[in-house]
C-alpha cells in the first residue's frame, strides 16, 4: 500500500508501484489538468506537478517514489494563487492551444515561491523542462513576469474597452484551458467507454502473409480484434486522392510503416495495448523505395499507376533559357530541405459512440465536415447518420488535416455499439500522421545590370511519401510561390509530387512556401553580391505591388504590403548591414480553382446567451475569438454572452481549417449573418429574439489554376512579410525583427502570438529540426530528438504590425497563421552568409552541412 498526500488530502494506493504518477492522476484520481504529451519520455513538461515542493514530471515519476510524499496538481492550488497565475497567462496572451499551459502554470508556481522577484535569465532557465509549440515562449515569459508583480502587490490592468475589431479581447475559453478544465479529446469520459489501440506495420514495404489475432483476442479485458475485413464501406480514405487504407488487408503489400494492420478494443487502454503486442504478423519483407530522385524510374511501384503523382507546370513570359543567358547576372544552386514533424503537444485522439443507427464522433481534426464525409464512406452510412463535434485541439499546424484515429474509433464504436476512445502514443503519432515535405529545388534566377529581375527557372521535386494526402497542393503552392514576394517577368517552373515508401507528407504551416522561399531568397542575395546591389533596395525595387505578377501569373490588385514591410525594417537594416533579410508571401484561401466558402449561424438562446455556429477548427490560432469579435463589432453585444460551437448537426458548413483562411471566411460570413440580427436589435431587445437563428455565408468561387482562364487569379488574397535576422559578434542570432502585413489586425494579442510562435518554428526549421528516416521509418521516436527549441534558446523577437487593407478580407484582414515562418529560414541563412561567407544550400543549417 502506497500512502501519500494529494492536494492536501491523504490517499492510499494499493496498485502497481511501477505505475506512473500521471496515469494515476488521470485514470485513478480523475484529475486531468496534467497532460500526456510525450508518452512517458519526460520531454514536454505538460504533466509537470509539484512533489515535495519541487517540480516533477508525472509521466516519469513512479508511484513508489510518491510514497510518503506530498503531491500538488493545478487543481490543488489555493484559489487566489491559481487565479493570479491563470489571469497573468490570459492577459498576456500566453495561451494558444493551451495543452501545455497547466504544466507551465505549475512550473510558474514552484519557481515563484523560490524566486519571487525573478529576472528574465532565471525565468528562461526555469522553463527548460517545458515545451510549447505554439507561442514561441515570448508571451509565456511576459506572463510569468506579470504574475510575479501581481503576487508582490502589483495591480492587474483593466481589460481593453474595445472588445471588437482591433481590440485585445481575451482568447475564448482561455481561463478554462489554462486551468485544465476545458477537456481535450483524450480528457473526455463517457459512461461505458472502452479503449482502442492500433497495430502498425513493422516495415515500410512488406507483403502481409498472415495476421494472427487469436492470442490477442483471448487476453484479459479484450472485447474484439478488428481487421480490414470488418470495414463495411469503402476502405480507402483521402482528402484529395483517395488512396490511404484505414487498414491493410491480408495478402496486400504495405506502403509505409504508418499503415495499420489491425485494432484491438478492450476495457482499458493498457489492456488494448498489451493485446496489440500479442498480434503476430507474418511478412514477406520487400525492398522499400526511399530515394525520391530514383522514384520516377524505379521498378518499385508504390501505387499501381506509378510513382509520379502529379506535375505542376508554369511557363510564362517567353523563352526563359534565352532570357537567362542574356541577363547581366544569374544566381543558381540546388537547395534541399528536410522532413520535419509538426510536434503538436497533444497527440491524436478521438472518441466515438453509437447514436441513432449511426455514430457521433468527437474529433480534434482540422475539418469536421471532411471527417464526416470520410467516416460515412468507411461505414457505408448516409452523411446525416454521422455527427462530428469538434473538440478544440492541442495544436495542429496542418498535421491534423488527414484522418488518423477518427475512422478507427467510429468503426469500433459502430460495430461494438459502445463508446470507444482511440489515442495515439507519441511514437505512434510520429509514425502515422503526414509530415512536412522535403523538397529538392534547382534554381536559376537572373537580373539585368540595373538590378531588375528578368527570369526564373525552377525544378522542384517533392517526396510525398506513401500516400497523396495534400501533396499535390503543397507542390502546386510551391510552384505558385516559387518567385517569392517579387515580380519576375518570365518563369519556367516544374514541380513534381512523387510517391515513395517514406512516411506520408502533407500539410504543414507554410505548405511548401517556406521551402521555395529559402531557395529564392538565397538567389536574391547572390544576385546582390554579383551585381553590387544594396540588398534592401534590390528587394524594394523588385517587390510585388499593384499591377505586378506572382509566380502563378496572377496580376495583383491593390493591398500589397511587401514594400510597407520592407520600409518598416529599413532603419534597422541600415543599423545592422550584416544582418540577414528575407521577404515572404503566403496565400490566404485554397484557391487554384477550388471553392473557399463558409456558412455560419447565430442562434439566439435567450437575452443573456447566443451561440455562434461555424465549421472551423480552434487549434490555438484564435478563430473562436475572432468570431466573437466580429459579432461584437457588428452588433455591439457583449462577447461574454457568446458561446461558439463546431458541430456538423448545425449545418454551419465549411472546409478544412487550412490555408490561413479561417479568419477571412468566418469573418465575412458572420458580417453577413449579423446584418439581419443588427436590424432586428434596432427594434427588439435580444430577449425578444430568443429562438431565432441568423444564417450568413461567404463564398469565393472565382479563382483559377496557374495561367488558366482569361485572367489568372490563383488566390483571392495573400499575406506579406519581411524579416531581419541580426547576429551577435559570435555569429549567434541576437534578434529577429518581423514586419508582417495583416491587412487589418483583428486582435493585436493574437496577432503577436501567431507571429512569435511561427518565427520560433521557423528558427527550428532553419537550425535544428529534422526527422531522419532509415528504410522509410523514423530513426528515433523520441520527442527530444526532433530538435525543437526551448525558451532559453529563443532570441529577442520584435513583431511589427503592418496594415495594408485587403479587398476581400473582413475589415481588410489577411491570413497570418502561416506567413510568420515563411521568410525565417531564408533570413537566417542570409545572415549566416554575411557573417562567415558560407552559402547554405541545405536545411537544417548545422555546422558542416553547408559543405555537403
Amino acid at each position: 500500500m502506497i500512502e501519500f498526500e494529494l492536494n492536501g488530502c491523504k490517499v492510499s494506493y494499493p496498485g502497481d508501484e511501477k505505475l506512473s504518477l500521471l496515469d494515476y492522476l488521470r485514470n485513478e484520481a480523475g484529475l486531468f489538468a496534467a497532460k500526456d504529451g510525450c508518452s512517458g519520455q519526460g520531454a514536454c513538461g505538460a504533466c509537470l506537478v509539484e512533489l515535495n515542493g519541487k517540480p516533477a514530471l508525472a509521466c516519469v515519476t513512479r508511484m513508489k517514489k510518491v510514497a510518503g510524499g506530498k503531491v500538488v496538481t493545478l487543481e490543488g492550488l489555493p484559489d487566489r494563487l491559481r487565479e493570479i497565475l491563470a489571469q497573468a497567462f490570459v492577459e498576456k496572451g500566453a495561451i494558444q492551444c493551451g495543452f501545455c499551459t497547466p504544466g507551465f502554470l505549475m512550473r510558474t508556481k514552484i519557481f515563484l515561491q523560490e524566486h519571487p522577484n525573478p529576472d528574465r535569465r532565471q525565468i528562461l532557465e526555469a522553463l527548460k523542462l517545458n515545451l510549447c509549440r505554439c507561442t514561441g515562449y515570448v508571451k509565456i515569459v511576459e506572463a510569468i513576469e506579470h504574475a510575479a508583480r501581481v503576487l508582490a502587490g502589483g495591480e492587474t490592468p483593466p481589460p481593453d474597452p474595445n472588445q471588437g475589431i482591433g481590440g485585445r479581447q481575451e482568447k475564448y475559453e482561455a481561463w478554462e484551458t489554462a486551468l485544465g478544465r476545458r477537456p481535450f479529446a483524450a480528457d473526455l469520459r463517457i459512461p461505458g467507454m472502452v479503449y482502442g489501440a492500433l497495430k502498425f506495420c513493422d516495415h515500410a514495404r512488406a507483403r502481409i502473409l498472415k495476421i494472427d489475432t487469436v492470442a490477442a483476442g483471448k487476453m484479459p479485458g479484450v472485447l474484439r480484434v478488428f481487421t480490414a475485413a470488418d470495414i463495411p464501406g469503402e476502405r480507402l480514405t483521402g482528402l484529395i486522392v483517395v488512396d490511404w487504407p484505414l487498414m491493410i488487408a491480408l495478402g496486400e503489400t504495405s506502403r509505409t510503416g504508418a499503415d495499420v494492420l489491425a485494432g484491438v478494443v478492450a476495457m482499458s487502454e493498457a489492456a488494448a495495448r498489451t493485446a496489440v503486442d500479442a498480434i503476430r504478423v507474418s511478412y514477406e519483407v520487400l525492398e522499400p523505395l526511399t530515394d525520391v530522385m530514383q522514384a520516377e524510374n524505379s521498378p518499385i511501384r508504390v501505387h499501381e499507376k506509378g510513382n509520379l503523382l502529379e506535375t505542376c507546370r508554369i511557363e510564362r513570359g517567353g523563352d526563359v533559357e534565352r532570357i537567362l543567358s542574356a541577363s547581366a547576372h544569374v544566381a543558381s544552386g540546388v537547395f534541399r530541405t528536410q522532413m520535419i514533424e509538426h510536434a503538436f503537444l497533444e497527440t491524436e485522439a478521438a472518441v466515438a459512440l453509437p447514436e441513432e443507427d449511426g455514430v457521433r464522433l468527437y474529433s480534434q481534426g482540422q475539418g469536421v465536415y471532411e471527417d464526416r464525409r470520410q467516416v460515412a464512406s468507411l461505414l457505408r452510412l448516409p452523411l446525416e447518420k454521422v455527427r462530428v463535434i469538434q473538440v478544440a485541439n492541442g495544436g495542429g499546424f496542418g498535421g491534423k488535416e488527414d484522418m488518423t484515429v477518427q475512422g478507427h474509433a467510429a468503426l469500433f464504436a459502430l460495430l461494438l455499439q459502445k463508446p470507444v476512445r482511440v489515442r495515439l502514443s507519441r511514437p505512434e503519432s510520429l509514425r502515422m500522421h503526414p509530415k512536412r515535405h522535403p523538397l529538392r529545388m534547382e534554381y536559376a534566377l537572373g537580373c539585368d545590370a540595373a538590378g531588375k529581375l528578368t527570369a526564373l527557372r525552377a525544378r522542384i521535386i517533392g517526396d510525398t511519401g506513401a500516400y497523396a494526402s495534400v501533396g499535390t497542393k503543397v507542390l502546386e503552392r510551391a510552384a505558385g510561390h516559387a518567385s517569392g514576394a517579387y515580380h519576375v517577368p518570365a518563369a519556367d517552373i516544374i514541380a513534381k509530387t512523387i510517391y515513395t515508401n517514406n512516411l506520408p507528407c502533407g500539410a504543414m504551416r507554410g505548405f511548401g512556401v517556406n521551402q521555395v522561399t529559402f531557395a529564392m531568397e538565397a538567389c536574391v542575395d547572390m544576385l546582390c553580391e554579383k551585381g553590387g546591389f544594396d540588398r534592401w533596395q534590390f528587394r524594394y525595387d523588385n517587390a510585388l505591388a499593384e499591377g505586378r505578377m506572382t509566380a502563378s501569373g496572377q496580376v495583383l490588385g491593390p493591398g500589397i504590403g511587401v514594400r510597407a514591410c520592407l520600409l518598416a525594417l529599413k532603419e534597422k537594416f541600415a543599423a545592422a548591414p550584416d544582418a540577414g533579410l528575407a521577404c515572404g508571401i503566403k496565400n490566404t484561401g485554397i484557391g487554384n480553382g477550388m471553392v473557399d466558402d463558409s456558412v455560419v449561424k447565430i442562434e439566439i438562446v435567450s437575452g443573456s446567451k447566443l451561440v455562434i455556429h461555424h465549421g472551423w477548427t480552434e487549434m490555438g490560432q484564435g478563430v473562436h475569438t475572432v468570431a466573437r469579435q466580429v459579432v461584437c463589432q457588428e452588433t455591439g453585444l457583449d462577447p461574454k454572452i457568446m458561446e461558439v460551437r463546431v458541430d456538423t448537426a448545425s449545418g454551419a458548413r465549411s472546409g478544412m481549417t487550412t490555408a490561413s483562411r479561417a479568419t477571412s471566411l468566418v469573418g465575412n460570413a458572420l458580417i453577413n449573418a449579423s446584418a439581419a440580427l443588427k436590424r432586428d436589435l434596432g427594434r427588439t431587445p435580444l430577449s425578444g429574439l430568443a429562438g431565432k437563428v441568423y444564417e450568413g455565408s461567404w463564398r469565393c468561387d472565382w479563382t483559377t489554376g496557374p495561367l488558366q482562364g482569361d485572367k489568372t487569379i490563383t488566390h483571392y488574397s495573400y499575406g506579406y512579410a519581411s524579416q531581419l535576422v541580426v547576429l551577435d559578434e559570435k555569429g549567434k542570432i541576437a534578434s529577429i525583427h518581423a514586419a508582417h502585413d495583416a491587412g487589418r489586425i483583428v486582435n493585436p494579442t493574437l496577432f503577436e502570438g501567431q507571429i512569435q510562435g511561427a518565427v520560433v518554428m521557423g528558427l527550428g526549421y532553419a537550425l535544428s529540426e529534422d526527422l531522419p528516416l532509415r528504410d522509410g521509418l523514423p530513426v528515433s521516436y523520441r520527442l527530444a530528438d526532433l530538435g525543437l527549441l526551448k525558451a532559453h534558446e529563443v532570441p529577442e523577437i520584435q513583431v511589427i504590425g503592418v496594415e495594408v487593407a485587403d479587398a476581400h478580407g473582413p475589415y481588410g484582414a489577411k491570413g497570418v497563421g502561416e506567413i510568420g515562418l515563411v521568410p525565417t529560414a531564408a533570413a537566417v541563412a542570409n545572415a549566416l552568409y554575411q557573417f562567415d561567407g558560407v552559402r547554405r544550400f541545405r536545411l537544417p543549417m548545422r555546422a558542416g552541412d553547408e559543405k555537403k
